[in-house]
């Protein structure tokens, strides 16, 4: 397993980051590795973040020392929109610095750190800076939550020419197959994307995440082929 930070984004916004990244720190977790989520920015929520504590749920941890600190969601604004918005609605800037600084402080105790994005790969964070720009600077390579919903087929296959003109380097692709849609648009998406990605990658690191019903008994997956990829 190699050391690093990876960076969940997703095709659009609802597309199952939240718990994409729960279920691959949940792995990671399970396997004994040192691992921890951050949430890039969040918006519409006040306090602990929220999608934090959805990720503790299915990591079974419980709020850690660094959630309650605010150490690892250090830019949460009230209004749901993109972050550029929430914080100008706010009389905010958005403080890069202290993400950076969050994640440094973790890096020291962590091997692996999962850092959720807020809506796509182009969503601005300021408005100068959008997110794919931000993933470029820090180097981190992408795992890109998919969907089988009707007209997620173009979106991801931006997101991919996205990443790519930014050189941003595609860990893997999880395919989030909830909620679940007509089956011969679900399969023949997989099957695309699947091979658009060994197009441009020449290796197709797609895993598909069925709907889980039974939010008690998580089946276990193994993320094992995207999470080698690490960090370029």
């Amino acid at each position: 397993m190699k050391k690093g930070i990876y960076f969940i984004g997703g095709i659009d916004t609802g597309v199952g980051k939240t718990f994409i990244t729960g279920l691959l720190a949940r792995y990671l977790h399970k396997n004994g590795v040192r691992v921890i989520t951050f949430k890039l920015v969040e918006t519409g929520s006040d306090g602990i973040s929220q999608d934090i504590r959805k990720h503790r749920d299915l990591m079974g941890t419980g709020l850690l020392p660094e959630d309650l600190a605010g150490v690892t969601a250090p830019e949460i604004f009230k209004f749901p929109a993109s972050p550029h918005l929430s914080a100008h609605l706010e009389n905010r800037t958005l403080n890069l610095k202290k993400i950076r600084s969050s994640l440094n402080k973790l890096q020291l105790s962590y091997d692996v750190i999962l850092v959720e994005g807020a809506g796509g790969l182009a969503t601005p964070l300021t408005k100068e800076l959008l997110t794919i720009e931000f993933v470029a600077e820090e180097n981190w390579s992408v795992i890109l939550v998919s969907s089988s919903r009707l007209g997620s087929l173009n979106h991801t296959i931006m997101s991919i020419e996205v990443a790519k003109s930014a050189n941003v380097h595609i860990a893997g692709i999880v395919y989030n197959r909830a909620p679940e849609t007509d089956s011969k648009i679900e399969e023949d998406t997989q099957q695309f994307i699947s091979k658009y990605l060994t197009r441009k990658y020449s290796a197709s690191k797609l895993i598909s995440v069925p709907w889980i019903y039974d939010k008690a008994n998580f089946p276990e997956i193994d993320f094992s082929r995207i999470l080698k990829s690490g960090t370029k």
